[in-house]
């Protein structure tokens, strides 16, 4: 119903903003990704938005990305995730580190989001597993299973999960499995 706000920012505190259009004031609650982005009061923004509307409220929540809003409607829609978790996600991660988290499937990445038990992450990780396409910053999905088939092959090799993460990230963006399993093994042997 209400897709995007475009108006004066009146009020920010973590996580609550008021916004003025023509005249009425929208309380607005944004993940903190956004309210580090927010300019100073009394100047204009613009957000898009996620409407609820719940028996007993009316919520509007803010986002800075198109690619935030999408995450949000998509863990939302998770069973036993809400709306403030889904807020806490997205102000503890990236858009980006979470694709990454759930393309790899780091549970102990989500747990150290406040309120994410082990339970939770598996749930999302499961839950999000293939979801998160290229619209959502994740690299898209060639580049997903190629980092996931180098992984498992430095896993296979005898690496633990956090030496093979860190020489993942030393892998080029876009190499070749092959490729990137010659990189990664060049790293490891450097460290």
């Amino acid at each position: 119903m209400i897709g995007r706000l475009s108006g004066i920012l009146l009020d920010k505190n973590p996580l609550q903003l008021i916004v003025d259009c023509q005249g009425v004031g929208y309380e607005v609650s944004v993940p903190m990704s956004t309210f580090y982005q927010l300019p100073s009061v009394g100047e204009k923004v613009v957000l898009l938005t996620h409407f609820v509307v719940r028996e007993d409220a009316q919520l509007l929540f803010g986002f800075g990305s198109a690619q935030e809003r999408e995450l949000f409607r998509e863990l939302i829609k998770i069973s036993g995730v809400g709306a403030r978790t889904a807020l806490a996600l997205l102000s503890g991660m990236s858009v980006a580190d979470l694709a990454q988290a759930v393309t790899l499937q780091e549970a102990g990445r989500l747990t150290k989001i406040p309120g994410i038990g082990k339970k939770t992450a598996e749930r999302l990780l499961l839950e999000l597993k293939g979801k998160l396409g290229p619209d959502l910053g994740s690299g898209g999905a060639v580049a997903q299973d190629s980092n996931s088939d180098i992984l498992n092959a430095l896993l296979a090799l005898g690496y633990s999960d956090k030496e093979a993460a860190l020489a993942l990230k030393q892998v080029p963006a876009g190499s070749s499995v092959s490729d990137g399993i010659r990189h990664a093994l060049k790293a490891l042997s450097k460290a």
